[in-house]
C-alpha cells in the first residue's frame, strides 16, 4: 500500500501505524537477510514513532500528509543516534549527535525511521557494494546489482520494506538504482532539499525521494524540500510549487534525448524505450529530437567527482585509509593529482554548458530520455564485463549531465526486458520545474500498462 491508501485506513480506523510499521520491520529483516538492503534495523525507534503516530491518526490530527507511513534513509545522511557509516569501515562507528535537515523534517511529519540502507563508500560509484556491508542484490535476480549508489533504498523500495526511502544522487544515484529495480525516483532541482553536512561532492549531490511510485515520491518531497539555514548553497526565495499538476502530454512540447554523454545504448533497450515514446506521442505530445550541447562532458564530471573523492579521503585519519575501497583510493589518488587550474577550468566549463541547458530546457516543456543506457548486470563489478565499459562513469552517460546542470529528472519504469531485467524512462525539466518532471512521469506511469497490451 501507498502513502494514500495507508492514510485513508490510518483515517478511518481501518490499519494503525503501529501494525503497519511492525509488518515493514519485519519485512525489512526478511529482504535484508536476501538482499542485503540494510546497515542497520531501529525496531526500537521505529516502533515508538508509530505508537505516537497512531495517537495523532485517533485525534483526528496528524502531523503530515505521511504522518505514520514508514520510510528507510540512505547511510550517507545523518539520523539523530545511528552510526554514520557511509559504507566504509574508515568511518567511526558513533552515533551522530542530530539529525540531518531531511531526517528532521520527516521526523516532523511523524515518518518513522525503519533504518538506513546501503550504499557504495561514500557512494562514489553506481553499484552497491561497500567493504563495510558487502554486496547488495537486485531481488528481481539476485545475481544483478541494483545499482546504486541509493541500492539499498531502492531493493527497500522494490520490496516493500518501507514506502518513503531517502536517497542521494551525485551522478546517477538515485535514478539509476529505480531504474535497475522498476521503482520512482527523483533528483530535484539543485537546493530544492537542503542538504547538511555538505557532500564533499559539492554541487553535483543532491537529495531525493525513491518509492514504488511517482505519487508516492511526491508526497515524500513535499515534506523534504524547503530552505534551511544550514545549507549555505541554496539560494534565497523560494522554488516554484511543486505541488502544480497541470502538465498533460496533450499539446506538449517534448524533447526526445538518445545518445547518452558517452557510450552506447542496449538495442534492446533502446527498443523498450522506443515504444514508450511512441506511447507518449500518442497522447498527443509532440515529440522532437535533441542532443546535447557539445561538451567533454565525462571528463568534466570525473574532474569535479574525482576531486571530491579526494576531499572525502584527505578527511579520513591515514592510517585507517587502507580500509577503504581500492577504487575510491585509485579514484581519490586521480583526483589529488589534478591541479587548481584542472578544476577551475572545468568548473567555468560546467558554468557555460549550464548556460546552455538552460537555453536548451527552455524550448521544451519536458525532455525525455533512457534512465540508463543498459540494464541490471552481474554483481561483483562496476560494469558488465562484455561491454567495453571501465567505470560506471563510462554508461551513466544519461545521469551525470544532469548533475552537471542541475535541472530536476524523475525516472519510472516503462518495462521488462530479457532476463527478467526493468527499464526506465528519465522525464527532466528545467531547473525548478521539479513540477512537470514528476507530473510528465506520472502521466506516463498512468498510460504504462499499455505498453504490456
Amino acid at each position: 500500500m501507498g502513502v494514500a491508501e495507508l492514510t485513508a485506513a490510518y483515517r478511518s480506523g481501518a490499519l494503525s501505524p503501529v501494525d503497519v510499521v511492525r509488518e515493514a520491520l519485519d519485512r525489512a529483516e526478511t529482504v535484508n537477510a536476501r538482499f542485503n538492503a540494510f546497515v542497520s534495523i531501529d525496531r526500537e525507534g521505529a516502533m515508538a514513532d508509530a505508537r505516537a503516530s497512531e495517537q495523532r491518526w485517533r485525534a483526528g490530527a496528524p502531523a503530515s500528509r505521511i504522518d505514520g507511513v514508514p520510510a528507510t534513509v540512505k547511510d550517507i545522511v545523518a539520523v539523530r543516534g545511528q552510526p554514520l557509516r557511509a559504507g566504509s569501515k574508515a568511518t567511526e562507528p558513533l552515533p551522530q549527535p542530530t539529525d540531518s535537515p531531511v531526517v528532521e523534517r520527516l521526523r516532523s511529519a511523524g515518518t518513522p525511521i525503519v533504518g538506513l540502507t546501503t550504499t557504495p563508500e561514500f557512494g562514489f560509484q553506481a553499484v552497491t557494494q561497500s567493504p563495510l556491508t558487502g554486496i547488495t542484490s537486485n531481488p528481481w535476480d539476485s545475481r544483478l546489482t541494483p545499482g546504486g549508489s541509493s541500492g539499498g533504498a531502492a531493493v527497500a523500495a522494490v520490496t516493500g520494506a518501507g514506502v518513503l526511502h531517502v536517497g542521494t544522487d551525485g551522478g546517477g544515484s538515485i535514478r539509476i538504482p529505480a531504474a535497475f529495480t522498476g521503482t520512482a525516483g527523483l533528483k530535484p532541482s539543485y537546493g530544492r532539499v537542503p542538504a547538511y553536512p555538505p557532500s564533499p561532492f559539492g554541487t553535483l549531490s543532491h537529495l531525493g525521494p525513491m518509492a514504488r511510485n511517482v505519487s508516492d515520491a511526491r508526497e515524500m518531497i513535499r515534506v523534504m524540500a524547503g530552505r534551511d539555514a544550514r545549507d549555505w548553497h541554496q539560494q534565497p526565495g523560494d522554488l516554484p510549487s511543486i505541488t502544480d499538476r497541470s502538465f498533460r502530454f496533450k499539446g506538449a512540447r517534448v524533447g526526445l534525448w538518445t545518445a547518452p554523454a558517452c557510450g552506447g545504448v542496449d538495442p534492446e533497450l533502446a527498443a523498450a524505450c522506443g515504444r514508450a515514446y511512441r506511447l507518449i506521442e500518442a497522447a498527443g505530445a509532440v515529440i522532437e529530437a535533441i542532443a546535447l550541447p557539445s561538451f567533454p562532458l565525462l571528463e568534466m564530471f570525473t574532474t569535479h567527482w574525482y576531486a571530491g573523492a579526494a576531499a572525502r579521503l584527505a578527511a579520513i585519519k591515514p592510517e585507517r585509509r587502507e580500509a577503504c575501497d581500492p577504487e575510491f583510493l585509485l579514484i581519490a589518488g586521480e583526483g589529488a593529482a589534478l591541479s587548481a587550474q584542472d578544476y577551475c577550468s572545468m568548473a567555468a566549463m560546467r558554468a557555460e554548458f549550464g548556460r546552455q541547458m538552460e537555453l536548451l530546457f527552455s524550448a521544451y516543456d519536458v525532455v525525455v530520455s533512457p534512465a540508463t543506457p543498459i540494464a541490471a548486470f552481474p554483481t561483483g563489478t562496476q560494469a558488465p564485463a562484455d561491454a567495453g565499459y571501465r567505470r560506471w562513469t563510462d554508461w551513466a552517460g544519461f545521469s551525470f549531465p544532469l548533475n552537471l546542470s542541475q535541472q530536476p529528472a524523475c525516472v519510472v519504469p516503462c518495462g521488462m526486458i530479457s532476463g527478467n531485467r526493468p527499464v526506465a524512462l528519465q522525464f527532466a525539466a528545467p531547473r525548478g520545474r521539479d513540477h512537470v518532471a514528476l507530473s510528465a512521469a506520472a502521466a506516463f506511469e498512468a498510460k504504462a500498462g499499455e505498453l504490456e497490451k
